[in-house]
């Protein structure tokens, strides 16, 4: 039988503490952005772009060719992490190099490849 979560059984409010931590919160525009940047991690495919332009800055073409999908697929989750600011392209001639938009980008892969490999 599973064993249910702890739930405070009192009525006590540690106001001091409510207080302290409401004067450091940030602001309620500021959880929804971050709730939308997570959701683009919520796609394997994006991690998996994410992932590759962290090693690399590369062109749709060689984005489909590594991850066996079709240049309008690629292109199109690109898109979207384009306008959530992960990733940023150059246009060289006729190609179009995509690598990540700043360093935070890979910071955030990384932890969170370390949070799951230290899960198993």
């Amino acid at each position: 039988m599973k064993k249910s979560a702890p739930v405070c059984d009192c009525d006590v409010i540690h106001a001091d503490v409510v207080k302290k931590v409401r004067a450091v919160m940030p602001r309620e525009e500021d959880f929804y952005d971050l709730a939308d940047l997570y959701k683009m991690f919520s796609d394997s495919t994006r991690v998996r772009l994410l992932w590759a332009l962290s090693c690399k800055e590369l062109c749709v073409c060689d984005l489909a060719v590594l991850l066996g999908m079709s240049k309008s697929a690629i292109s199109h989750q690109l898109k979207l992490l384009r306008l959530t600011n992960l990733v940023k392209y150059e246009k060289q001639g006729k190609i179009v190099f995509y690598s990540l938009a700043d360093s935070h980008v890979k910071d955030i892969l990384k932890k969170g490849f370390e949070h799951v490999r230290d899960a198993h």
